[in-house]
């Protein structure tokens, strides 16, 4: 089952509007940041749904920051 994810923030703009909406669609339904129980599970599958995990982390341990497929940065924060 997919972690639980709790919308707190929208923002998107991007060159493939379907494209993008597939990829929130396969994570929650919505978008761009996140906090969730388990920060390692989510990023997961997150990853395995076609994020990226940028090296820099500026949260350390408390947030985690990726891309989806158009470049867009998000958040995943303990919550």
């Amino acid at each position: 089952m997919p972690p639980k994810l709790k919308l707190t923030a929208t923002t998107l703009d991007c060159p493939d509007p379907q494209a993008l909406s597939a990829f929130y669609r396969e994570v929650t339904g919505h978008a761009l940041a996140f906090a969730v129980d388990d920060l390692d599970e989510a990023e997961a599958l997150l990853v395995k749904w076609g994020a990226v995990k940028p090296e820099h982390q500026p949260g350390g341990d408390r947030w985690r920051v990726f891309t989806d497929p158009a470049g867009h940065p998000f958040c995943l924060t303990r919550g």
